[in-house]
């Protein structure tokens, strides 16, 4: 009867949990628990069931009543395939059933998505540190030795405009990125024509395209291509991949923005329109292309550097298609050039 009260109870745990004795024998273990570490019959010890140190510890004191509960945390598995848990022991007494609990919850997700804040604050104080690092040294040596000198100073505050108007940029670029991130699960809900949009964007950047030598074409827009977005985001997108194709493809000499339209896109499930932005540069490695969307990731940071690149233009272009319920294309071969599409939904109710 018991035994029956114990297996129904810990069926309805949510988290791996375990049950030993007095003895720190199996009493049961749920489905999350076996899923966990393997099949754990009845009566084996608990040290074989889990080899760590720190929690047989922790069991053996609340089974010989030094207190009534343990908690503490550990890695499981392999570097590749590290998990994170918590684990919680706790004193078992009740009428015919004494002994402890153990649970381990895993908590691999808490700990990457504070791995992924400290990255980013390291990666936002470092951003800023070289331009803050020039200006204050400009800014004392236009106090000291070049107070007098008219060229340096010229010279100087040319350079300091430049490094202000990058950590501008850093940090516009950051707000666009906390407001399309906290946007992402809101479905645009307006219509617009994509053809419009497209021309708006090319007509933008065509005198930035005349001025590197790039002739910059928009080839399949000769009908209106209606679909569910937000007009301002979508201007970001396009603008971003087609300022990078003029940046980092110019050596092509030719950047073509081509509007296609999609009658089934298969993992959309439904009709969309096709928007790619291709160069005849360099191209890419294939070693750098699942990771181009990351934050501040740089294929060539020095490169991007100079040429006013935050490193965050592309992860705000992948959270904009998400909320568009969209898909972003890459594909690129060294000496290629590259090719960024953007799939999007005719009707985001269909997805």
């Amino acid at each position: 009867m018991i035994e029956a009260r114990l297996h129904a109870l810990l069926r309805g745990v949510p988290v791996a949990m375990l049950v030993v004795d007095r003895q720190a024998r199996i009493m049961g273990a749920n489905e999350p628990a076996e899923a966990l570490l393997g099949p754990v019959p009845g009566g084996r010890p608990f040290v074989t069931v889990l080899r760590q140190p720190e929690v047989n510890a922790a069991l053996d004191a609340v089974l010989a009543g030094q207190q009534d509960r343990a908690q503490l945390s550990l890695a499981l598995g392999a570097a590749e395939r590290r998990m994170f848990c918590a684990v919680t022991v706790t004193r078992l007494d009740a009428p015919g059933l004494a002994g402890a609990t153990v649970a381990i919850e895993d908590r691999s997700r808490d700990e990457e998505t504070e791995q992924m804040r400290r990255d980013f604050v390291a990666n936002v104080s470092h951003e800023l540190r070289t331009p803050l690092t020039a200006l204050m040294g400009f800014i004392e040596t236009l106090r000291g030795p070049a107070r007098n000198d008219e060229a340096a100073r010229t010279r100087f505050l040319d350079i300091m405009e430049r490094e202000a108007g990058r950590m501008n940029r850093l940090v516009a670029d950051l707000l666009s990125l906390s407001r399309v991130e906290q946007d992402e699960r809101r479905r645009p809900a307006q219509s617009l024509d994509l053809v419009a949009l497209l021309r708006g964007v090319v007509a933008t950047l065509t005198p930035a395209a005349g001025a590197a030598g790039v002739r910059l074409e928009l080839t399949g827009a000769a009908q209106k291509a209606m679909i569910p977005g937000d007009a301002d985001q979508l201007v970001q997108v396009f603008h971003n991949l087609v300022e990078n194709a003029l940046k980092y493809g110019a050596g092509g000499g030719v950047v073509t923005v081509t509007l296609e339209h999609l009658g089934h896109e298969p993992v959309l499930r439904g009709p969309a329109w096709s928007v790619s932005v291709a160069d005849r540069g360099e191209g890419i490695d294939q070693q750098h292309l699942p990771r181009l969307t990351e934050r501040f990731y740089r294929v060539d940071t020095h490169r991007s550097r100079e040429q006013g690149g935050t490193g965050l233009g592309l992860a705000i272009v992948k959270h904009i298609v998400n909320r568009h319920r969209g898909r972003l294309r890459i594909e690129s071969e060294r000496g290629q050039g590259s090719r960024f599409t953007v799939i999007l939904p005719e009707k985001i109710g269909r997805i």
